[in-house]
């Protein structure tokens, strides 16, 4: 659990990294990687949720 929340923290500096580039750069492409990361980053939570659930669902109660 503490590897998921490391690379959450990681993935939050870097979309902020991306967003502070483009404030001073204006370099859309820095704007893109912010949103490609995010994305991704949805992406993989709805997954990992999706597996915590699907693991809850199958431990049989004895």
């Amino acid at each position: 659990m503490w590897l998921l929340r490391l690379l959450a923290v990681i993935l939050l500096i870097a979309i902020g990294a991306g967003l502070v580039l483009y404030a001073l750069t204006r370099d859309r492409s820095w704007l893109a990687l912010s949103w490609r990361l995010f994305r991704w980053g949805i992406v993989f939570a709805l997954i990992v949720f999706a597996l915590m659930f699907v693991e809850r669902l199958a431990v049989i109660p004895i």
